[in-house]
């Protein structure tokens, strides 16, 4: 008995020793917009240090992306985003470079350039090179001939290697699309007026409660995970800038504040407390008629339909049993909501 209460007494200060010390000011019992303000709170006032864009005898993005962008295999190389082959003739898509091959100049081919992954333009007002256009948690080193390719495209899905898609939007390969995705959240939250997800990504956003958040980038978040590049670069970024990436230390946080797919719970704390959706389960995912929800904890909820560009095509109160027939085939997603939780889940109707 002794033991068991030590031990009781002791889990609040076990969990709590698996959050990193910078984050021990949130209360991580808050989710959606609560928990996303409070995120922004503190990844502000911890940018204590502005890089600037371009400068001389003192640390700039330059310097700081020849030390986050290394590639750990070569560190004599940097990785170029978006890259993806070094073995053709080809350098437009090469996935590494000499480090100190960086273009200062107008001729550029061969060489790296900065990559401002929340596309200047897009920015409400335009990022410029302050601030928002020099935050280095958003700048990679990049070919500079792919550079001008990508340009200002906003980011969509596909598959493969990065390229411009059929309708000119741009997909930035499988190797990428994690790396965006939390960068695309990171500006976001870092700068919640300023750099909004749904400038700079495209497609439906019924995951997110508020519809702030492509659901792209929600998937993006869960299909590739964290790798051991982001996390150095993360860590080096805290000592230049002061301020860290939360979607990198842990993409779980996304799910916390835009619900869709979940994502990897890296401090194996967030994702305990379930809510009181997580036992319901929606089947069968790929199905000609009918929805079935198994409910065995009788919680009451609601749901809604949406079809892929984001549209509503059915709400209704609590039911086991949704019929879809009338609809045209194709992939759907279901919500469930019931208080300040919403699962949503993916429906193939043949």
């Amino acid at each position: 008995m002794k033991i068991k209460l030590l031990f009781l007494l002791l889990l609040p200060f076990i969990c709590l020793a698996q959050i990193p010390a910078y984050y021990s000011s949130l209360d991580f019992s808050q989710t959606g917009n609560n928990l996303k303000n409070q995120l922004t709170t503190l990844i502000t006032n911890t940018h204590t240090i502005n890089l600037p864009y371009t400068a001389t005898g003192t640390t700039d993005v330059w310097d700081a992306l020849s030390q986050t962008d290394l590639d750990p295999n070569n560190s004599n190389n940097i990785l170029l985003v978006y890259g993806y082959n070094d073995t053709d003739t080809d350098l437009i898509n090469d996935r590494t470079r000499d480090k100190n091959a960086q273009c200062h100049t107008s001729s550029c081919n061969g060489l790296w350039v900065r990559e401002h992954t929340y596309a200047r333009s897009l920015g409400t007002p335009n990022l410029g090179f302050d601030l928002a256009g020099s935050d280095a948690h958003h700048l990679r080193a990049i070919d500079s001939q792919l550079n001008s390719l990508r340009s200002n495209r906003i980011y969509d899905d596909g598959n493969g290697n990065a390229a411009v898609l059929s309708n000119g939007n741009w997909y930035p390969g499988d190797e990428w699309k994690g790396d965006i995705a939390r960068m695309m959240m990171y500006m976001y939250v870092r700068y919640p007026t300023q750099c909004l997800a749904t400038n700079i990504g495209a497609g439906s956003t019924s995951f997110s409660t508020f519809g702030d958040m492509p659901n792209i980038f929600l998937e993006w978040n869960t299909e590739d995970p964290v790798s051991q590049y982001e996390l150095n670069r993360n860590n080096i970024l805290n000592t230049l800038q002061g301020n860290r990436n939360p979607f990198i230390d842990n993409p779980y946080l996304a799910t916390a504040i835009w619900n869709g797919p979940p994502a990897n719970e890296t401090w194996g704390l967030l994702s305990i407390e379930q809510n009181s959706l997580s036992q319901i389960v929606v089947y069968p995912t790929i199905t000609t008629d009918y929805i079935y929800i198994s409910n065995p904890n009788n919680n009451s909820f609601t749901y809604s339909i949406y079809n892929t560009i984001g549209q509503n095509i059915k709400t209704n109160i609590t039911t086991d049993k949704i019929d879809i027939s009338n609809n045209s085939k194709g992939l759907y997603f279901i919500k469930l909501t019931n208080d300040n939780f919403s699962n949503t889940y993916k429906i193939i109707l043949k």
